[in-house]
């Protein structure tokens, strides 16, 4: 959650970052209570997302997030069109893997905080209608982040696949990189939200 912000804070270019969880992990939204959630996730450790949506349960799942800068379009469109328009790219990265999914039109909206239990507006959903990928998303003066999940967890090579899939589908240009992660940065942005009882217990 560190280095997203960060990244937010620092990127001068559209980012996709792919990541896994050490451990047993589940987030919360911005505005979700904490308390609820430990009662529909027991025994494991919780963080509090910088972005909305609901609880996530990362512990067999595929995590991403994009970082679009200010100057970019796609962090001046509205929250819906950005959210469809990143979801897209999904679609057919899932596609690419012979899955069977589709954008969600929220006709089967439930309102649950479990965010795999909600398939919102443009969501990604199998088939038989079970949602398979949700996200939330913030806006500052650095631009736009978008933090999401795939309930479908994978070998390393075929998310490295997936990534390479879903970054061509989000720019006609992309390569490969490795960043630095600051430290010192990293530990401030850790001890002021993400590590702090105040942050996670806020609702």
């Amino acid at each position: 959650m560190a280095v997203d912000e960060w990244l937010l804070e620092t990127a001068v270019a559209p980012v996709l970052r792919v990541y896994q969880w050490d451990g047993e992990w589940a987030t919360l939204g911005y505005f979700g209570g904490l308390e609820q959630a430990r009662n529909a996730l027991p025994g494991v450790d919780w963080v509090r997302r910088w972005t909305g949506g609901g609880v996530v349960d990362h512990r067999s799942d595929w995590t991403y997030t994009v970082v679009v800068p200010s100057g970019e379009v796609l962090a001046t469109r509205r929250g819906a069109e950005s959210y469809r328009w990143i979801h897209e790219a999904l679609v057919a990265a899932l596609q690419n893997e012979q899955r069977d999914v589709r954008l969600s039109a929220g006709e089967a909206q439930t309102g649950a905080a479990m965010c795999f239990d909600n398939p919102v507006s443009h969501d990604l959903v199998a088939a038989d209608g079970r949602k398979l990928a949700g996200a939330g998303q913030r806006r500052t003066r650095h631009g736009l982040l978008h933090q999401g999940s795939v309930a479908l967890a994978c070998t390393e090579v075929t998310s490295r696949q997936r990534a390479e899939s879903l970054a061509a589908g989000l720019a006609a240009d992309w390569h490969l990189f490795d960043f630095i992660v600051p430290t010192a940065r990293i530990s401030d942005l850790v001890g002021e939200r993400y590590a702090n009882d105040a942050w996670t217990n806020r609702r």
